[in-house]
């Protein structure tokens, strides 16, 4: 397992990250009503899952306000893992009815997470969603002061655009407050070609958002990046020449967000490489993102170890300039 550092976290981060938007965590978390049938076996499920990638060396799990809270907090308390495992987690998600990127929502939801989680201090905090609407500053003073108790250490956002972190930071910076210093955008191989789940989802793929990946890598700023194998498309359940079955196999997001002609192609050329190297396709996608100059950390999940082993492996695998510009469409020949 490779690791990175994190200023403020005290400890070596593992470089892949465990994503708990997966079925079997929704399905161990309570409902406003109680427990629904299958909790106590999905519960047990979520617990051997956790077990078994923190055996692998992941030391950093990747929650939300909406799911892995409540099943992630049960699991360390019930194995004394308090303090001994890293936490990401998010707040204010918009809802049907509004926004809620508010001093309020976003201090809510934070104390709301500490309590599922059942700890003192939550290392990353990140704002879900952005609400361009809102001034930065009641935000950002928001956010200082969970810093400045001690609820929270590191803090950042996810789907936000470059523009409007670099004016919140500007603020943090003239007032003195805590800046953002933690994002989680979309990165990877197969480019995003919409906004996914709506509410204004970012990715940093691709060359229009060249200058958003320069500024990430002068400011030294971790990037934790979502669907970094593009919801199953890189991940080898479906193959490029299986154009015809793919709807039959792939979720809508997956078809809407992620399948086109171009990164089809890029997963075409990530099999040839795979076939080459004796490797597999999403462990190309992940080597892909790994050789990249971004601090970036994938945010991956899985159903079982073995997969989880496989994708930590991709840290082993060297591509050269020339592969990674030849898989992202940037040149015709690899030579």
């Amino acid at each position: 397992m490779q690791y990175g550092n994190i200023k403020n976290i005290g400890r070596p981060v593992s470089r892949f990250v465990f994503g708990t938007a997966h079925p079997v965590f929704f399905r161990a978390t309570r409902s406003d009503y109680g427990e629904e049938a299958g909790f106590k076996q999905s519960l047990d499920e979520a617990f051997k899952l956790l077990d078994e990638v923190h055996a692998l060396g992941i030391n950093i799990l990747d929650c939300s306000a909406h799911y892995g809270e409540e099943p992630v907090g049960e699991w360390l308390a019930a194995r004394g893992l308090h303090g001994k495992v890293l936490i990401l987690t998010k707040g204010a998600h918009h809802n049907a009815w509004r926004k809620r990127v508010t001093p309020y929502d976003i201090l809510s939801d934070a104390h709301d997470s500490l309590a599922k989680l059942g700890v003192d201090t939550i290392d990353i905090y990140l704002l879900h969603r952005d609400d361009p609407q809102k001034p930065v500053g009641p935000i950002m003073e928001a956010l200082d002061s969970l810093v400045t108790q001690g609820k929270v250490r590191v803090i950042g956002v996810s789907n936000w655009t470059l523009s409007r972190i670099q004016e919140a930071n500007e603020y943090a910076h003239k007032h003195s407050l805590t800046p953002f210093s933690a994002n989680s955008p979309h990165y990877g191989l197969a480019h995003q070609l919409t906004d996914v789940w709506g509410g204004g989802c970012q990715t940093i793929t691709g060359q229009e958002n060249q200058q958003a990946r320069e500024w990430f890598i002068q400011q030294k700023m971790p990037v934790f990046s979502y669907s970094s194998l593009a919801r199953g498309l890189f991940s080898g359940k479906v193959h490029s020449s299986m154009r015809d079955e793919m709807g039959q196999i792939l979720d809508d997001v997956t078809l809407r967000g992620y399948v086109d002609e171009g990164n089809l192609k890029r997963l075409e050329r990530a099999e040839e490489i795979a076939r080459e190297k004796g490797v597999t396709v999403s462990q190309v996608a992940l080597a892909w993102i790994l050789c990249q100059p971004l601090d970036v950390y994938p945010v991956v999940s899985s159903s079982n170890a073995r997969q989880m082993r496989m994708n930590i492996a991709a840290g082993d695998i060297r591509l050269t300039q020339e592969e990674c510009a030849w898989l992202d469409l940037q040149r015709e020949g690899r030579g």
